[in-house]
């Protein structure tokens, strides 16, 4: 698979680019030969914990993310360094760790073990991440930073991956080699967008569609509580494990369902008194889920974006109540969004228990916006929230990094 190359204008992406090629300089020596990547990260305005349950989703790459710059070596030594974490790896790229270190070098070291399976790196390389994407706050800077290394491999060494081979180098890393029971959604939205629109996914037969937004009319804001979410692992995968307890239950009355989001919600009712309470509520949120992203689909491409957004923000009232992964700095962030003119719909993004909630509003209401969440969020906690305004991006890519002056 060949990459396509962008030339990053002068503006406020360029810099942060050409200062991370400057920076591999300063850590490795002269840049001369590497090649700097950037894979997106993602928000998902609708499909909410329904990718590991086989139901639909609607994400969005946005444009920011992970930066990677490489150099290949001669010998088979391979480092990986950022930008954002002092802990570095360095060792052999035929010999890597078998067990996660409980570092962020786990996941591109779970990506390049995934990939050596299909054929092994004979050299290796100097590595460093980098971005401007926040780590920790639902916008999917674990998959960014595992197709960040896939694409840049499989560019710098001319494997020829397919774009399902680097999805499932990502899911490998996370799933076996961190640790994380993620369902397929972050590595195909950010391996598969396409500028100006969502995706809609089928986390049950992955089949994929491309669905147009108008970018002018409409701006994704997304707003970070600050709460990271770094000890939410194990909340994330009782989760998992709870709508697998329901599907285990259900599904010899569902008819031939092969996945908790083809239960339908009299199946789920009907058999409520077979659930402990815990999972019952977890399995009305995926059945009711599933309902609400169809409708936004329908909404969106009718052209009703009031009707998209009221789905959205009934989205956050069942994660709030029946799947339990919000909290109180997300519900005020969302209960003050919704209060702004011009707000189509809001709801938490990723997996909950902190981060951030994304917001599809009018462009041409963004003023003051952001103002107004801080105020809301500043009266309840004493600190404000971080307010960024998104634009909907592309899938990976190489960039053409421009010379340090002009």
């Amino acid at each position: 698979m060949s990459p396509g190359n962008d030339i990053i204008g002068t503006d406020s992406s360029d810099i942060a680019l050409r200062e991370h090629r400057a920076r591999f300089g300063a850590r490795f020596g002269d840049p001369d030969g590497v090649r700097v990547f950037f894979a997106p990260g993602r928000v998902n305005l609708m499909g909410a914990h329904l990718d590991y349950n086989g139901g639909p989703v609607m994400p969005m790459a946005i444009d920011r993310g992970t930066f990677v710059a490489l150099r290949p070596r001669a010998d088979a030594t391979l480092t990986l360094a950022s930008m954002l974490d002092p802990f570095e790896y360095e060792g052999p790229i035929d010999a890597l760790p078998t067990e996660a270190l409980g570092r962020w070098v786990d996941y591109p070291i779970g990506v390049i073990r995934a990939l050596a399976r299909r054929a092994p790196f004979e050299f290796g390389a100097d590595v460093l991440f980098g971005g401007n994407l926040p780590i920790g706050a639902g916008l999917s800077s674990s998959a960014s930073i595992c197709v960040g290394t896939a694409f840049s491999l499989d560019a710098v060494f001319g494997r020829s991956d397919a774009p399902r081979d680097l999805i499932e180098a990502a899911l490998w890393s996370e799933r076996e080699f961190v640790g994380v029971k993620c369902g397929i959604m972050d590595p195909f939205a950010v391996t598969l967008a396409r500028p100006g629109h969502l995706l809609w996914i089928d986390c049950g037969d992955e089949s994929v569609e491309h669905i147009p937004i108008d970018a002018n009319e409409v701006t994704i804001a997304v707003a970070d509580t600050g709460v990271r979410r770094e000890l939410a692992q194990g909340a994330f995968n009782e989760r998992v494990a709870q709508c697998a307890l329901a599907f285990e239950a259900l599904v010899g009355h569902a008819g031939g369902a092969t996945s908790l989001a083809e239960v339908s919600a009299d199946v789920v009712e009907r058999h409520a008194h077979e659930l402990e309470p815990p999972v019952l509520r977890r399995a009305q949120h995926v059945v009711a889920e599933v309902a609400r992203t169809h409708a936004a689909k329908a909404a969106l491409l009718a052209g009703d974006l009031a009707g998209f957004g009221s789905e959205m923000t009934a989205a956050h009232k069942s994660l709030r109540d029946l799947f339990e992964v919000s909290i109180p700095e997300l519900d005020v962030l969302v209960e003050a969004a919704v209060e702004w003119d011009g707000v189509f719909g809001t709801r938490l993004t990723g997996a909950g228990f902190g981060g951030c909630i994304v917001v599809v509003m009018r462009t041409s209401s963004r003023e003051g916006f952001r103002e107004h969440l801080e105020a809301a969020y500043r009266g309840r906690f004493d600190r404000s929230p971080d307010v960024e305004f998104f634009g909907v991006g592309a899938g990976p890519r190489e960039v053409l990094v421009g010379p340090l002056t002009s």
